[in-house]
């Protein structure tokens, strides 16, 4: 005869929202040992019951101290966070002996590339990361309707569309959510969050009637680490749908989390939201980069560096697969090889001014001209569009010239000189299309 299990002690390193609360009171309740180590800044938690301990995101000391005194085997890392500032990280000894770790993260790029390397770290130390799916799998969204609504026909049409989009971006680490209306993607998630997306689109639903048949479409990207920053979806979710003029949301199945499902229910019947959840299929297999061989050339009298070489494919990569997909992009930003903002419809000055906000490690670092954009078509590049990037910190913008026998106007690539900037032109490498 065999007994109950074991009580696990398990730590939540919680950021913002209400997950990190509700699962901890999920685990509390099954008679499991909680310690959360709030992350100051992002953690919303409002329970004294239960044992925590404030912590910054440079207190690696601090963390692991934590988890070895109070004998945690195991940690959840759950919640909304935004990458630090650096300049205003208060670091402990523990911080600069990871400092080799902490280089590695920063130069890492996109955000699943990020958390492997959290991981990394501390199963090094000792401690089995675990994910919701380990710990609270009755948070996880199953399939069908969630509430009374469903989609119809059509709009499974849409859910087709975005789900496809988020497999072939996949490779780029971009793209948990797409908004697609009548089969128009509107909306690419970049590093602004689901929220912040689907606030931009309020702007302009106005005089965009289709607005009021779209779908918010999530779901992991094939191959991500699916122990952290798995999709999640909660009442405020449905807010901003309802609010963007859109009728409803579709998600991945057994791998997008419910905060407040039921909150969240209620919300939406009362909304007349539809939320479902959909099976995934060949999504669900990890994806292969797509072959989009791409050859830079960089003109003027500014040199680009590897890193930014490299940012300027990744972006060509970028809006190479979505014009395979239909989608009219017309430019995308990149800083450190994570995509920043990618432009579906509301202009190229409103990606250059939001991904200035969205730098990466603090101001600092974002305003050492690193980042890059890239244009779809030459014809938007000008003299305009070079002031602003210059503005905003950029280091450069390349343009998908298409094929070697297109160029960039020589008054152009002077302005860019006396800017700052550099200018290149992505051309299709051998056998790729035009």
């Amino acid at each position: 005869m065999t007994g109950s299990p074991l009580p696990r002690r398990i730590a939540i390193l919680a950021g913002g929202g209400s997950l990190p609360q509700e699962i901890a009171y999920r685990l509390k309740a099954r008679g499991d040992h909680v310690h959360i180590l709030a992350i100051n800044g992002a953690a919303e938690i409002k329970d004294d019951a239960t044992l925590q301990t404030s912590v910054d995101f440079a207190q690696i000391g601090k963390i692991l101290s934590v988890l070895k005194n109070d004998k945690l085997t195991e940690m959840l890392i759950i919640g909304s966070v935004k990458r630090p500032d650096l300049a205003n990280i208060k670091p402990d000894l523990g911080f600069f002996r990871a400092v080799p770790t902490v280089i590695r993260l920063i130069r890492a790029g996109g955000d699943d590339a990020v958390l492997r390397g959290v991981i990394a770290f501390f199963e090094k130390h000792g401690v089995r990361i675990v994910g919701p799916a380990d710990v609270v799998p009755e948070l996880l969204v199953s399939s069908g309707p969630l509430g009374r609504h469903g989609a119809d026909s059509r709009q499974k049409l849409d859910i087709a569309k975005g789900l496809a989009v988020i497999r072939r971006l996949a490779p780029f680490d971009v793209g948990q959510g797409v908004v697609v209306a009548q089969g128009v993607v509107l909306a690419v998630e970049g590093a602004e969050g689901t929220d912040r997306m689907l606030q931009r689109l309020v702007a302009r639903r106005a005089n965009q009637n289709y607005l009021e048949c779209g779908v918010l479409t999530k779901g992991p990207k094939p191959g991500q680490e699916m122990r952290i920053d798995l999709p999640t979806i909660g009442p405020n979710t449905v807010h901003n749908v309802q609010a963007a003029g859109l009728s409803g949301i579709a998600v991945a199945v057994g791998c997008t989390l419910t905060a407040e499902r039921d909150d969240l229910r209620n919300t939406a019947d009362a909304a007349g939201v539809y939320v479902e959840g959909v099976a995934l299929g060949e999504l669900q297999k990890r994806a292969k980069a797509d072959r989009v061989t791409l050859d830079l050339q960089v003109f003027g009298r500014r040199r680009a560096s590897a890193t930014q070489r490299s940012d300027c494919i990744k972006g060509g990569g970028v809006l190479t697969v979505l014009a395979q997909e239909g989608v009219a992009a017309a430019a995308t930003v990149v800083h450190r090889a994570h995509v920043l903002a990618i432009e579906t419809g509301e202009g190229i000055d409103q990606i250059l001014l939001r991904s200035g906000d969205l730098r990466q490690w603090g101001r600092g670092v974002w305003m050492r001209n690193a980042g890059v954009t890239v244009l779809a078509d030459s014809r938007d590049l000008d003299a305009t569009l070079l002031a602003r990037a210059a503005e905003t910190g950029l280091a450069g913008i390349a343009v998908m010239l298409g094929d070697s026998t297109l160029a960039i106007e020589r008054k152009v690539i002077e302005e860019a000189d006396k800017r700052g900037l550099f200018i290149a032109g992505l051309t299709w490498g051998q056998g790729e299309p035009g």
